[in-house]
């Protein structure tokens, strides 16, 4: 099965605020693993065919936090 590699810089101030999105991925249905990494802003996302783009992007929306850029398998895409 085919499986999509989503990232995503995303503005983060402290652990709380990454936590937030540790917890909404990990919730996530179709989301086979994901890196939050505070020093450097960004989300890492390893997903399953099934789980588009758009999808991951509301929920990380959802958290509160600005998400300044994102990619799809390596092609940027709107935020």
């Amino acid at each position: 099965m085919a499986e999509h590699t989503y990232k995503f810089n995303v503005s983060m101030s402290c652990g709380g605020c990454s936590g937030a999105i540790n917890r909404v991925l990990g919730k996530l249905e179709g989301v086979k693993s994901y890196n939050v990494d505070l020093d450097s802003q960004t989300a890492e996302i390893v997903a399953e065919d099934s789980l588009s783009y758009e999808t991951v992007l509301e929920k990380i929306k959802k958290t509160g936090k600005k998400v300044n850029s994102g990619e799809a398998d390596g092609k940027p895409q709107e935020v």
